[in-house]
């Protein structure tokens, strides 16, 4: 019984230390900005436009209509809730403009680009 339990503890830890790691797998180069990074007082929605275009909310594919129905029940359960728009480097600009007016469109105002810290300085 003991081995047991300390298997099962053993797992817990290896959960527990892999799950950060896992949170952000869609791979995009972010532009550089010299903003700094916001209080994570709140779960925060990401929406990504990789390269080609395809849109994901938080690791699921979606079209854009179906951004827009789930960004509205977003605003509506959660007003005020932030949206984290992460957009490759290599997209095209109206890909990420259709993104900001489909969340103006469900009422989520309160949205960022993400950007990667300029480490040059």
């Amino acid at each position: 019984m003991n081995s047991l339990i300390d298997l099962t503890f053993i797992l817990l830890v290896v959960f527990i230390v892999t799950l950060p790691t896992l949170e952000q797998t869609i791979k995009v180069m972010l532009p550089v900005g010299k903003a700094q990074k916001q209080d994570d007082k709140k779960k925060n929605f990401s929406v990504t436009v990789d390269s080609t275009g395809k849109l994901f909310l938080g690791e699921a594919p979606v079209t854009m209509e179906d951004l827009k129905a789930r960004l509205s029940r977003i605003a509506k359960f959660y007003p005020g809730q932030p949206v984290i728009i992460r957009a490759d480097r290599e997209t095209r600009y109206e890909a990420l403009v259709g993104v900001v007016d489909a969340c103006r469109e469900a009422g989520v105002w309160n949205f960022s680009l993400a950007t990667e810290r300029d480490v040059a300085k």
